[in-house]
């Protein structure tokens, strides 16, 4: 402990006592917390010794091990029934690790300088945890060690996600970008999604997607363990907004397809000072620095020029200096659905729309090479033959 001193020189003699009185008993005090915070710094500490515990689980070796997490949420009906399909088949050790809010526009971000919090959740025969995160830390997590107990799945299965991921959608998809973690750490991976569209897609529709997507999960997995799966590459799946009336599996191309981003201006009587709007969706980049000429006329011409998607995120703009003068704008921010001039039937948005189930190979690569795309092709051939 510090010894702190008083000048005396012209104080009375009692208030001098009494000051050192105080003094010393503040000191007293701080080094007590000072332990305190030690001690708590300390037990905060993650240790590695202990992960495994918390993820506590009963793993049947003779069967293979799969992770499922999705980007719309761990509760969305679209991994729900995925997983019970599959814990029910009794083939497979499935593990769940998936947000626990919709991220399925997060990109490939990830959290970084902040603590996520990860819970048990109940999905009955599987082991479940849902994380504050995006799918890219879940898949991350889940592949890590700290959490379960073991680091290598056989596969990772992303989906079945609520809306397609067709062409540039790829780079917004949180659930394209979970199964592309898993490829980053060499594990082979699924991404699924429907082809959702409003007031004519309903819930059960997911249930038909499962059924679709089982015969291609089956056989990737027996497939992985007999070292015959297309390596250097996962597998997206895009299945057609009616699935029980699909005409079959088409392995496709990635196109450029994208909808248009329209930001809209807000008006400020519409939200108070100091209110932000909430993010039910993000593309990752929360903020959008705007310029203080943002034109709200200009998206406003553009509105009613073409159908509006039903995908919608609120972001905050804000120009300036952070002082009293500063301007704050709001903006909201649409996807609008455009014309597609690219008429290759081959290409993913075109074969979903035509009704097959599409099915593209994706590598780390900027371009899936030649040869990626044949084994895909041959493989995709081979495995669903086998499962007729």
């Amino acid at each position: 402990m510090t010894s702190t001193s008083v000048k005396n020189n012209f104080l009375p003699p009692g208030l001098v006592s009494n000051l050192q009185e105080v003094l010393s008993k503040k000191n007293n005090e701080a080094d007590k917390e000072g332990d305190q915070s030690k001690e708590t710094a300390e037990s905060a500490e993650p240790s590695s010794s202990t992960s495994v515990s918390d993820a506590a689980e009963a793993i049947d070796s003779s069967k293979p091990t799969l992770l499922v997490t999705n980007g719309d949420g761990i509760e969305s009906p679209g991994l729900v029934y995925l997983v019970e399909a599959l814990v029910r088949d009794g083939l497979y050790n499935v593990h769940v690790c998936a947000p626990q809010s919709d991220k399925s526009v997060s990109g490939h971000s990830v959290t970084l300088q902040e603590t996520v919090a990860v819970s048990s959740a109940e999905i009955n025969g599987a082991t479940a945890f849902e994380v504050s995160g995006t799918p890219v830390d879940c898949v991350s997590l889940a592949l890590s060690g700290a959490l379960f107990s073991w680091s290598k799945p056989l596969l990772v299965i992303s989906g079945i996600n609520r809306g397609s991921s067709c062409g540039h959608h790829m780079f917004y998809s949180g659930v394209v970008a979970g199964a592309r973690e898993a490829l980053i750490c060499g594990v082979p991976s699924l991404s699924i999604s429907l082809n959702w569209k409003k007031d004519e897609s309903q819930e059960t529709d997911f249930k038909d997607a499962v059924a679709i997507c089982l015969p291609l999960i089956n056989a990737a997995i027996r497939d992985i363990e007999k070292g015959l799966f297309p390596k250097s590459c996962s597998l997206n799946i895009e299945i057609p907004t009616s699935p029980s009336t699909n005409k079959g599996f088409k392995l496709t191309k990635q196109s450029m397809w994208r909808s248009t981003p329209n930001w809209l201006a807000v008006s400020t009587s519409r939200y108070p000072a100091g209110h932000f709007m909430s993010n039910q969706q993000s593309l990752g980049i929360q903020l959008a620095q705007l310029g203080r000429d943002a034109s709200a006329a200009g998206a406003a011409r553009r509105l009613n020029t073409q159908r509006k998607n039903v995908e919608v995120v609120e972001s905050i703009g804000v120009a300036g200096k952070a002082d009293s003068n500063r301007v704050k704008k709001y903006f909201r921010l649409e996807f609008l659905d455009k014309e597609q001039e690219e008429t290759d039937e081959d290409l993913d948005f075109r074969a979903l729309e035509s009704g097959f189930v599409a099915v593209t190979p994706l590598s780390l690569s900027p371009h899936v090479e030649t040869d990626i795309q044949t084994a895909a092709s041959d493989w995709i051939s081979a495995a669903l033959s086998g499962e007729q």
